[in-house]
């Protein structure tokens, strides 16, 4: 019995729990790192849902009037659009999608 058997071993649904769980924290930090982007550039970032996640929009400085406004799935690494997103980014002709590196998760 080596030092590192104290911990045993992890089954395949602990190690899945694990992954999706380190999915999760990588995009929910790749979400907030674009929405923080998005403010110091001076756009309106508003969450939303349903086959998006943010609305953007450009505001002219003088008349306070939208020039832009788009709707943003952020992506983190390699991660695919669900069927939802897909038919979204079909329908919609303001949809985009970007893909974010997070520092840190």
């Amino acid at each position: 019995m080596g030092i590192f058997d104290l911990w045993g071993k992890k089954s395949k649904k602990e190690k899945m729990r694990e992954r999706i769980a380190e999915n999760y924290r990588k995009g929910k930090a790749a979400e907030e790192q674009f929405r923080i982007k998005c403010l110091l550039q001076g756009k309106e970032v508003e969450r939303t849902g349903r086959g998006h996640d943010f609305r953007v929009r450009t505001r002219d400085l003088l008349t306070g009037r939208v020039v832009k406004s788009e709707l943003v799935e952020v992506k983190a690494g390699k991660s695919k659009l669900s069927d939802l997103q897909r038919r979204t980014k079909k329908r919609k002709s303001n949809y985009r999608v970007v893909r974010e590196d997070p520092w840190f998760y």
